[in-house]
């Protein structure tokens, strides 16, 4: 529980509301399979490394999935923001609570992953290699931090036991990737996207990586999975969100607003994706059964929609750069909570949770910051 540290509390709220098919693209374009390197920590060394299923364990694909149902949402009234300072330089980008209890970052600024301790506010830093940039990072199945890294072109594995590193680097042909977001999907497999026009996918148990061209080239950005383990990206700058298809190919699926500009996408539970249109200022959902769109506009002037995340009460938060918020929607009653961020600018770029708490970045404050009951 996040207790015992100076911090600043802010509770706020507002409301507002509002309210076509997926079309195959061509096949994608892989490219030669990369292995990975390990970066020795202090005090130990790793292999790349993955959690492999014992011999007739059914595959995630053969089970069937069980999805429980959400809890009831904490009313808005018993919530309140929480900041915890981080190095200065840092500029943490995303985050990722961990099963320790602790809080990932990555710190782009200063090219290390963090770790946050929400009890003591203390943080320790781990360095990811000469010229590293990290953007994001997710918690495996295996436990560990996994990082998109544009600065190494590489998928980066944090051993939490030991902080040992292992890079995982992008093929020869594929430089610049800008990498951005990643996911795994119900088989295992980690899915990836880079903004300079590529997705791709690695499997941690050999290290085989491929790469793909992007569906309209650049944009490609946040990326997510389904309950289902289907797998959705969010194109920036294509203004489009992609379903990616068994052959691994992309279905681009089209919003109904023009050039909304898609950032980040998040399924709830029941496997509707949820998109934060960074252009419109527009939240969306999609609905795969259906093929349905329908979209609300964020609360005030200029609202600018960047991140997107679905609690486990299946209510909706998006960061708005526009507002200098987090917004908090619930899908039952169409309306908007608005949480003011304790810093100005606080720039939220991404946000994950569980359960009881929502986490997210100040990147332009060096702040984390989360959304709680606070008691």
């Amino acid at each position: 529980m996040i207790l015992g540290v100076a911090a600043l509390a802010v509770v706020a709220a507002a409301c507002s509301s509002a309210s076509q098919d997926a079309a195959p693209a061509p096949s994608p374009t892989p490219t030669a399979t990369a292995s990975a390197t390990t970066v020795p920590d202090v005090a130990a060394e790793s292999t790349p490394t993955a959690t492999v299923p014992p011999v007739g364990t059914p595959s995630p694909a053969e089970t069937p999935t069980v999805t429980p149902a959400p809890a009831a949402p904490i009313p808005a009234a018993d919530l309140v923001i929480t900041a915890f300072p981080v190095p200065p330089g840092s500029r943490p980008h995303d985050v990722a609570p961990a099963p320790d209890g602790g809080v990932w970052y990555t710190g782009q600024g200063s090219g290390e992953l963090g770790w946050l301790d929400p009890t003591t506010g203390e943080t320790r830093q781990i360095a990811l290699g000469a010229g590293s940039r990290p953007h994001g990072v997710i918690v495996g199945p295996d436990g560990a931090a996994w990082v998109t890294d544009g600065g190494l072109n590489a998928i980066v594995r944090v051993e939490p036991a030991t902080d040992a590193v292992t890079v995982y680097p992008l093929p020869a042909d594929r430089p610049d990737a800008n990498l951005n977001t990643a996911t795994f999907d119900g088989d295992g497999l980690l899915w990836f996207t880079g903004q300079n026009g590529v997705y791709g996918v690695l499997d941690p148990v050999d290290g085989a990586m491929t790469v793909f061209d992007a569906p309209r080239g650049t944009g490609p950005y946040g990326i997510a999975t389904t309950p289902g383990g289907e797998v959705f990206y969010a194109s920036l700058a294509g203004s489009y969100v992609g379903a990616i298809n068994p052959d691994r190919s992309v279905s681009i699926l089209e919003p109904p607003t023009a050039d909304q500009g898609a950032r980040r996408v998040w399924a709830d539970s029941t496997g509707a994706v949820w998109v934060s249109e960074w252009t419109s200022g527009q939240l969306s959902r999609y609905t795969p059964v259906t093929g349905e769109w329908e979209s609300w506009l964020l609360p005030g002037e200029e609202p600018q929609a960047y991140a997107v995340y679905v609690d486990d009460t299946d209510i909706v938060w998006v960061s708005d750069f526009g507002g200098n918020a987090l917004h908090r929607f619930d899908p039952t009653t169409e309306q908007f909570d608005t949480f003011e961020l304790p810093h100005d600018p606080g720039d939220v770029r991404q946000i994950l949770g569980r359960p009881g708490e929502v986490w997210g970045a100040e990147s332009a404050a060096d702040q984390l910051v989360v959304v709680w009951r606070g008691d």
